[in-house]
């Protein structure tokens, strides 16, 4: 008998997943699988159940949002990283973005995620790791994006619907109201034998097709499983026509403007004089000023349709 461990966080979204629960243990029960059942109860949990437990299982289903899979995904890494196997990840996206399940085209309803896992094919992804300090002493992982500065919080915190009726145009002016507000960071980026050094007010290396909720952010041609990641940087805007050069770029999804750095590498080092603020799939990535960001090319396999 296949044994499944089943992940998921009670209060991803508006906490729905609480109704389907009993849908989802019946669908896996009626196919043969012995189930073990870890609700989630704080940061980490779905961590470290994934690195400690799921070698003895051969597939985790994970049911949480974007912050629940990335917990999921650090933890396999790291028990590979130590040497154990790691089973085939389903994932049930009940969370508010959904930006990793957008990109890889995982079903938003629970009915039909649960049936992609159980008829679906095995598909394998890159994953990033993002290591600190000047020694690169690993951080944590991340499944699809780390980014800093402009655009991130208002990203996160603005409702999907919201996004919806505004459009990009209008979110990326919200997230640049005033030139004056905008907070920029010298970096010097180093990649592939290539050295950046410039001012810069956004920075975003990703391994997605959508990212804050919007699709297509990242460019028209994204793939998941090249061991290349998506960077793009945003200048620091010099005057009113420069900021407008840099909205039209992502409302029209061409990166080829002298305001952004634009580049595809799996290897990236990014250098600052000051505490920089990252986000990690969506979540606090901490304060840093020196990056390494490393691409694992195809590390997790995933049930898709």
């Amino acid at each position: 008998m296949s044994k499944l461990l089943f992940i998921y966080n009670p209060n991803s979204g508006k906490g729905n997943i609480r109704k389907e629960v009993s849908f989802i243990l019946e669908s896996f029960s009626s196919k043969g699988f012995d189930i073990r059942v870890f609700p989630t109860a704080k940061g980490g949990d779905a961590s470290d159940m994934a690195r400690l437990e799921a070698h003895n299982y051969d597939l985790l289903v994970c049911a949480g949002g974007d912050g629940t899979f990335n917990e999921v995904a650090k933890g396999l890494m790291e028990a590979e990283k130590n040497g154990d196997n790691i089973p085939v990840v389903g994932y049930i996206p009940v969370g508010t973005v959904n930006d990793f399940a957008t990109s890889i085209e995982i079903p938003k309803e629970v009915e039909e995620a649960v049936d992609v896992i159980l008829t679906g094919t095995e598909r394998a992804v890159d994953i990033g790791s993002f290591c600190v300090g000047k020694q690169g002493d690993l951080y944590s992982y991340f499944t699809y994006v780390a980014a800093f500065g402009a655009f991130t919080e208002v990203s996160y915190e603005t409702s999907q619907d919201v996004k919806n009726v505004i459009g990009k145009a209008a979110y990326f002016l919200e997230g640049v109201k005033s030139l004056q507000k905008i907070r920029s960071y010298h970096l010097k980026i180093s990649y592939d034998g290539n050295v950046i050094e410039d001012d810069f007010i956004f920075g975003m290396v990703a391994n997605s097709k959508s990212v804050g909720g919007f699709k297509g952010i990242t460019g028209p041609e994204v793939y998941l499983d090249d061991g290349e990641f998506d960077a793009i940087f945003v200048k620091t805007p010099k005057n009113p026509l420069d900021l407008q050069n840099i909205i039209n770029s992502f409302i029209l999804m061409d990166m080829k403007s002298e305001n952004i750095c634009h580049f595809h590498s799996g290897d990236i080092v990014i250098e600052t004089d000051e505490d920089l603020q990252w986000t990690l799939d969506g979540e606090d990535g901490g304060a840093h000023k020196n990056i390494h960001i490393h691409n694992y090319k195809q590390a997790l396999k995933v049930k898709v349709r």
